[in-house]
Protein backbone atom coordinates (compact mmCIF):
# COMPACT_ATOMS: atom_id res chain seq x y z
CA UNK A 1 0.00 0.00 0.00
CA UNK A 2 1.16 3.58 -0.70
CA UNK A 3 1.70 5.52 3.18
CA UNK A 4 3.78 8.52 4.02
CA UNK A 5 6.75 7.94 5.15
CA UNK A 6 8.75 10.67 7.52
CA UNK A 7 12.78 10.47 7.64
CA UNK A 8 13.54 13.77 9.08
CA UNK A 9 12.83 17.25 9.09
CA UNK A 10 11.82 18.25 5.22
CA UNK A 11 12.22 14.73 4.25
CA UNK A 12 8.51 13.44 3.51
CA UNK A 13 7.69 11.28 0.63
CA UNK A 14 5.02 9.00 0.07
CA UNK A 15 6.33 5.43 -0.56
CA UNK A 16 5.10 1.75 -1.27
CA UNK A 17 4.97 0.06 2.32
CA UNK A 18 3.36 -3.70 3.39
CA UNK A 19 0.19 -3.52 4.99
CA UNK A 20 -0.67 -3.50 8.14
CA UNK A 21 -2.26 -6.62 10.20
CA UNK A 22 -4.34 -6.07 13.25
CA UNK A 23 -3.24 -7.91 15.95
CA UNK A 24 -4.59 -8.96 19.49
CA UNK A 25 -7.08 -6.05 20.24
CA UNK A 26 -6.36 -4.10 17.35
CA UNK A 27 -8.30 -2.76 14.17
CA UNK A 28 -7.19 -2.42 10.63
CA UNK A 29 -9.13 0.79 9.15
CA UNK A 30 -9.29 1.85 5.27
CA UNK A 31 -8.37 5.31 5.23
CA UNK A 32 -11.64 7.20 3.81
CA UNK A 33 -10.45 10.93 5.05
CA UNK A 34 -7.16 12.04 6.83
CA UNK A 35 -6.58 15.21 7.89
CA UNK A 36 -3.66 17.53 7.72
CA UNK A 37 -2.90 19.55 11.38
CA UNK A 38 -0.52 22.37 12.18
CA UNK A 39 1.33 19.63 14.63
CA UNK A 40 1.80 17.70 10.87
CA UNK A 41 3.13 21.14 9.72
CA UNK A 42 5.68 21.34 12.80
CA UNK A 43 6.98 17.98 12.84
CA UNK A 44 7.39 18.26 9.13
CA UNK A 45 10.15 21.53 9.53
CA UNK A 46 11.45 20.39 12.90
CA UNK A 47 10.87 16.75 13.60
CA UNK A 48 9.12 15.66 17.12
CA UNK A 49 10.88 13.80 19.00
CA UNK A 50 7.84 12.35 21.18
CA UNK A 51 5.93 11.84 18.21
CA UNK A 52 8.80 9.85 16.12
CA UNK A 53 10.86 8.70 18.75
CA UNK A 54 12.61 6.43 15.80
CA UNK A 55 13.11 7.21 12.18
CA UNK A 56 11.66 6.29 9.24
CA UNK A 57 7.87 6.40 10.78
CA UNK A 58 4.64 6.79 9.26
CA UNK A 59 3.21 10.19 9.42
CA UNK A 60 -0.55 11.59 10.25
CA UNK A 61 -2.90 11.17 13.03
CA UNK A 62 -6.32 12.28 12.33
CA UNK A 63 -8.32 9.93 10.43
CA UNK A 64 -11.69 8.19 9.40
CA UNK A 65 -12.09 5.34 7.75
CA UNK A 66 -14.05 1.94 7.26
CA UNK A 67 -12.80 -0.91 9.58
CA UNK A 68 -11.18 -3.80 7.14
CA UNK A 69 -9.52 -7.16 10.18
CA UNK A 70 -10.20 -6.91 13.61
CA UNK A 71 -7.64 -8.59 15.63
CA UNK A 72 -8.61 -11.27 18.36
CA UNK A 73 -10.44 -10.29 21.53
CA UNK A 74 -12.14 -7.12 19.52
CA UNK A 75 -15.66 -7.07 20.00
CA UNK A 76 -17.00 -3.78 19.48
CA UNK A 77 -15.94 -3.09 15.98
CA UNK A 78 -16.55 -5.54 13.06
CA UNK A 79 -15.74 -5.29 9.29
CA UNK A 80 -17.31 -2.93 7.62
CA UNK A 81 -18.21 -0.48 10.46
CA UNK A 82 -17.68 3.30 10.09
CA UNK A 83 -14.82 4.83 12.53
CA UNK A 84 -13.08 7.59 14.01
CA UNK A 85 -10.09 7.43 16.12
CA UNK A 86 -8.23 9.60 18.67
CA UNK A 87 -4.60 9.98 18.16
CA UNK A 88 -3.59 8.71 21.90
CA UNK A 89 -4.51 6.69 24.52
CA UNK A 90 -3.45 7.61 28.15
CA UNK A 91 -2.55 4.46 30.27
CA UNK A 92 -4.55 5.14 33.06
CA UNK A 93 -1.77 3.84 35.91
CA UNK A 94 0.61 6.58 36.12
CA UNK A 95 0.38 10.07 38.66
CA UNK A 96 -1.48 11.76 36.25
CA UNK A 97 -3.56 9.63 35.29
CA UNK A 98 -4.77 8.62 38.82
CA UNK A 99 -4.85 12.25 40.04
CA UNK A 100 -7.46 12.79 36.69
CA UNK A 101 -4.83 14.49 34.59
CA UNK A 102 -4.56 12.18 32.09
CA UNK A 103 -3.76 14.73 29.10
CA UNK A 104 -0.25 14.55 31.34
CA UNK A 105 0.07 10.89 31.02
CA UNK A 106 3.41 9.65 31.14
CA UNK A 107 2.59 6.78 29.56
CA UNK A 108 0.45 8.07 26.52
CA UNK A 109 0.50 5.71 23.32
CA UNK A 110 0.63 7.69 20.06
CA UNK A 111 -0.65 6.90 16.20
CA UNK A 112 1.05 7.65 13.62
CA UNK A 113 0.11 6.80 10.14
CA UNK A 114 -3.11 8.13 9.13
CA UNK A 115 -1.55 9.56 5.33
CA UNK A 116 -1.88 5.72 3.97
CA UNK A 117 -4.72 3.50 2.22
CA UNK A 118 -4.43 1.60 6.08
CA UNK A 119 -3.63 2.14 9.27
CA UNK A 120 -3.63 0.27 12.22
CA UNK A 121 -5.49 0.97 15.74
CA UNK A 122 -3.41 -0.08 18.72
CA UNK A 123 -5.45 -1.67 21.25
CA UNK A 124 -5.62 1.12 24.25
CA UNK A 125 -6.50 3.76 21.46
CA UNK A 126 -8.86 0.87 20.61
CA UNK A 127 -10.49 0.44 24.20
CA UNK A 128 -10.51 4.11 25.07
CA UNK A 129 -10.57 6.31 22.15
CA UNK A 130 -12.36 4.87 19.14
CA UNK A 131 -16.31 5.12 17.95
CA UNK A 132 -18.39 4.35 15.06
CA UNK A 133 -19.79 7.11 13.10
CA UNK A 134 -23.05 7.49 12.56
CA UNK A 135 -23.89 7.44 8.61
CA UNK A 136 -25.48 10.95 8.50
CA UNK A 137 -21.56 12.29 9.31
CA UNK A 138 -19.24 12.25 6.31
CA UNK A 139 -15.57 10.76 6.98
CA UNK A 140 -14.20 14.62 5.62
CA UNK A 141 -16.06 15.72 8.64
CA UNK A 142 -14.86 13.39 11.24
CA UNK A 143 -11.47 13.42 10.19
CA UNK A 144 -10.51 16.39 12.38
CA UNK A 145 -11.59 14.67 15.68
CA UNK A 146 -8.28 15.37 17.27
CA UNK A 147 -7.81 18.67 17.45
CA UNK A 148 -11.63 19.63 18.57
CA UNK A 149 -11.51 17.11 21.24
CA UNK A 150 -8.32 19.45 22.00
CA UNK A 151 -9.93 22.54 22.10
CA UNK A 152 -13.29 21.07 24.21
CA UNK A 153 -10.69 20.29 26.49
CA UNK A 154 -9.54 23.94 26.35
CA UNK A 155 -12.87 25.06 26.71
CA UNK A 156 -13.43 22.99 29.26
CA UNK A 157 -10.43 24.70 31.19
CA UNK A 158 -11.49 28.42 30.16
CA UNK A 159 -14.53 28.77 32.45
CA UNK A 160 -16.54 30.55 29.66
CA UNK A 161 -19.99 31.91 31.02
CA UNK A 162 -23.00 32.88 29.15
CA UNK A 163 -22.19 36.67 27.98
CA UNK A 164 -18.72 36.42 28.69
CA UNK A 165 -16.44 38.82 25.93
CA UNK A 166 -13.60 36.25 24.54
CA UNK A 167 -11.07 37.32 22.18
CA UNK A 168 -9.05 34.27 20.53
CA UNK A 169 -5.42 35.60 18.91
CA UNK A 170 -5.07 33.35 16.19
CA UNK A 171 -7.89 32.17 13.61
CA UNK A 172 -6.15 29.31 11.70
CA UNK A 173 -8.24 26.18 12.16
CA UNK A 174 -7.70 25.84 16.02
CA UNK A 175 -8.80 29.38 16.26
CA UNK A 176 -11.56 28.82 14.22
CA UNK A 177 -12.69 25.80 16.40
CA UNK A 178 -12.28 27.68 19.19
CA UNK A 179 -14.66 30.38 18.18
CA UNK A 180 -17.10 28.52 17.05
CA UNK A 181 -17.19 26.42 20.88
CA UNK A 182 -17.15 29.61 22.69
CA UNK A 183 -20.10 30.54 20.64
CA UNK A 184 -21.97 27.37 21.57
CA UNK A 185 -21.55 28.85 25.19
CA UNK A 186 -23.18 32.05 24.59
CA UNK A 187 -19.93 34.44 24.20
CA UNK A 188 -19.61 37.16 22.09
CA UNK A 189 -16.03 36.38 20.38
CA UNK A 190 -13.78 38.54 18.88
CA UNK A 191 -11.24 37.25 17.08
CA UNK A 192 -7.55 38.35 16.02
CA UNK A 193 -5.61 37.75 13.16
CA UNK A 194 -2.88 39.36 10.31
CA UNK A 195 -5.18 37.30 7.58
CA UNK A 196 -8.13 38.99 5.95
CA UNK A 197 -9.27 35.73 4.50
CA UNK A 198 -8.76 33.56 8.10
CA UNK A 199 -10.88 36.74 9.80
CA UNK A 200 -13.47 36.22 7.10
CA UNK A 201 -13.62 32.92 8.39
CA UNK A 202 -13.82 33.81 12.02
CA UNK A 203 -17.11 35.73 11.50
CA UNK A 204 -18.28 32.46 8.70
CA UNK A 205 -17.50 30.69 12.56
CA UNK A 206 -19.35 33.16 14.72
CA UNK A 207 -17.15 35.94 15.57
CA UNK A 208 -19.27 39.04 16.44
CA UNK A 209 -16.12 41.48 15.72
CA UNK A 210 -12.70 41.05 14.38
CA UNK A 211 -9.21 42.48 14.67
CA UNK A 212 -7.12 42.80 11.56
CA UNK A 213 -3.24 43.30 13.03
CA UNK A 214 -1.44 42.98 9.80
CA UNK A 215 -0.37 46.81 9.49
CA UNK A 216 -0.10 47.30 13.16
CA UNK A 217 3.31 48.04 13.91
CA UNK A 218 4.36 47.11 17.44
CA UNK A 219 2.91 45.05 20.39
CA UNK A 220 1.49 47.89 22.04
CA UNK A 221 -0.58 49.34 19.33
CA UNK A 222 -1.53 45.63 18.46
CA UNK A 223 -2.65 45.61 22.14
CA UNK A 224 -4.56 49.03 21.81
CA UNK A 225 -6.86 47.93 18.94
CA UNK A 226 -7.63 44.79 20.63
CA UNK A 227 -8.58 46.31 23.93
CA UNK A 228 -10.74 48.83 21.94
CA UNK A 229 -13.03 45.84 20.64
CA UNK A 230 -14.26 44.72 24.03
CA UNK A 231 -16.70 45.50 26.03
CA UNK A 232 -15.48 49.47 27.78
CA UNK A 233 -12.20 49.24 26.60
CA UNK A 234 -11.61 47.36 29.56
CA UNK A 235 -10.74 43.25 27.57
CA UNK A 236 -11.32 40.00 27.58
CA UNK A 237 -13.57 37.93 30.04
CA UNK A 238 -11.34 34.86 28.68
CA UNK A 239 -8.55 35.20 26.07
CA UNK A 240 -7.35 32.14 24.35
CA UNK A 241 -4.03 32.04 22.41
CA UNK A 242 -4.67 29.96 19.58
CA UNK A 243 -1.43 30.96 17.53
CA UNK A 244 1.92 29.69 19.28
CA UNK A 245 4.20 32.48 19.60
CA UNK A 246 5.43 34.04 22.99
CA UNK A 247 4.52 37.13 21.47
CA UNK A 248 1.07 36.23 21.16
CA UNK A 249 1.05 34.59 24.62
CA UNK A 250 2.16 38.70 25.65
CA UNK A 251 -0.31 39.57 23.42
CA UNK A 252 -3.25 37.50 25.02
CA UNK A 253 -2.38 38.56 28.63
CA UNK A 254 -1.91 41.94 28.26
CA UNK A 255 -5.75 42.26 26.41
CA UNK A 256 -7.43 41.01 29.43
CA UNK A 257 -9.96 42.67 31.82
CA UNK A 258 -9.18 42.77 35.84
CA UNK A 259 -9.91 39.14 36.86
CA UNK A 260 -9.94 37.54 33.92
CA UNK A 261 -8.37 34.15 32.50
CA UNK A 262 -5.94 33.43 29.68
CA UNK A 263 -5.75 30.18 28.03
CA UNK A 264 -2.27 29.69 26.48
CA UNK A 265 -3.05 26.61 24.10
CA UNK A 266 -0.78 27.37 21.03
CA UNK A 267 2.46 25.14 21.08
CA UNK A 268 5.69 27.34 21.19
CA UNK A 269 8.89 25.65 20.79
CA UNK A 270 10.96 24.07 23.67
CA UNK A 271 12.91 26.61 25.76
CA UNK A 272 11.19 30.18 24.43
CA UNK A 273 10.02 32.21 27.21
CA UNK A 274 7.02 35.01 27.88
CA UNK A 275 6.90 37.95 30.18
CA UNK A 276 3.88 38.34 32.30
CA UNK A 277 3.65 42.15 34.17
CA UNK A 278 3.50 40.74 37.43
CA UNK A 279 1.83 43.87 39.28
CA UNK A 280 -1.08 43.68 36.90
CA UNK A 281 -1.12 39.62 37.43
CA UNK A 282 -1.16 40.65 41.13
CA UNK A 283 -3.39 43.59 41.75
CA UNK A 284 -5.53 42.23 38.83
CA UNK A 285 -5.81 38.89 39.92
CA UNK A 286 -5.49 37.58 36.45
CA UNK A 287 -5.47 33.96 36.07
CA UNK A 288 -3.37 32.22 33.75
CA UNK A 289 -3.28 28.45 32.25
CA UNK A 290 -1.40 26.51 29.63
CA UNK A 291 -3.93 23.74 28.20
CA UNK A 292 -2.24 20.76 26.40
CA UNK A 293 -4.10 17.80 24.72
CA UNK A 294 -7.16 15.76 25.70
CA UNK A 295 -8.33 13.38 27.57
CA UNK A 296 -10.68 10.63 26.77
CA UNK A 297 -13.77 12.37 28.33
CA UNK A 298 -13.18 15.18 25.88
CA UNK A 299 -12.52 12.98 22.72
CA UNK A 300 -15.99 11.59 23.45
CA UNK A 301 -17.72 15.03 23.85
CA UNK A 302 -15.91 16.16 20.26
CA UNK A 303 -17.45 12.82 19.04
CA UNK A 304 -20.66 13.68 20.05
CA UNK A 305 -20.49 17.76 18.48
CA UNK A 306 -19.55 15.95 15.36
CA UNK A 307 -22.76 13.63 15.16
CA UNK A 308 -24.96 16.18 16.18
CA UNK A 309 -23.98 18.64 13.95
CA UNK A 310 -23.45 20.86 16.20
CA UNK A 311 -19.49 21.52 15.28
CA UNK A 312 -19.16 21.00 11.23
CA UNK A 313 -15.98 19.18 11.18
CA UNK A 314 -15.87 20.45 7.40
CA UNK A 315 -16.11 23.89 7.93
CA UNK A 316 -12.14 23.31 8.66
CA UNK A 317 -11.63 22.00 5.06
CA UNK A 318 -9.80 24.16 2.84
CA UNK A 319 -10.10 21.56 0.21
CA UNK A 320 -9.47 17.67 -0.14
CA UNK A 321 -6.99 16.42 -2.39
CA UNK A 322 -5.06 12.71 -3.16
CA UNK A 323 -2.20 11.59 -0.82
CA UNK A 324 0.56 12.63 -3.11
CA UNK A 325 -0.62 16.29 -2.59
CA UNK A 326 0.41 15.58 1.53
CA UNK A 327 3.95 17.82 1.11
CA UNK A 328 2.04 20.59 -1.23
CA UNK A 329 -0.52 21.13 1.35
CA UNK A 330 1.94 21.23 4.11
CA UNK A 331 3.29 24.00 2.37
CA UNK A 332 0.19 25.66 1.32
CA UNK A 333 -0.97 25.82 5.07
CA UNK A 334 2.79 27.05 5.71
CA UNK A 335 2.22 29.84 3.56
CA UNK A 336 -1.52 30.78 4.71
CA UNK A 337 -3.08 29.82 1.39
CA UNK A 338 -5.25 27.31 3.39
CA UNK A 339 -6.52 26.13 6.72
CA UNK A 340 -6.91 22.42 6.79
CA UNK A 341 -6.78 19.76 3.85
CA UNK A 342 -8.31 16.37 3.73
CA UNK A 343 -6.41 13.92 1.58
CA UNK A 344 -7.95 10.79 0.40
CA UNK A 345 -5.85 7.82 -0.10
Amino acid sequence: MRAAIFHGPGVLGIEDVPEGVAGPGEVAVEVRAAATCGTDLKSYRRGHPKLFPQLPARFGHEFAGVVTAVGDGVTRFRPGMRVVAANTAPCGRCWACTLGRQSLCENLEFLNGAFAEQVVIPRAIVETNTYELPDSLSFDAAAPLEPLATVVHGIDESGIRLGDTVVVHGAGPIGLTFVRLAVLRGASVVSVDQSAWRLEQAVAAGASATVDVADLPDADSRVRAILAATPGGRGADVGIEAVGLPAVWEQAVRTLRPGATAVLFGGTPAGAMFSIDSSAMHYQELSVKGVFHHTPRHVQAAVALLASGSFDGESLITEARGLDQLVPSLEDMAAGRGSKYVLRP
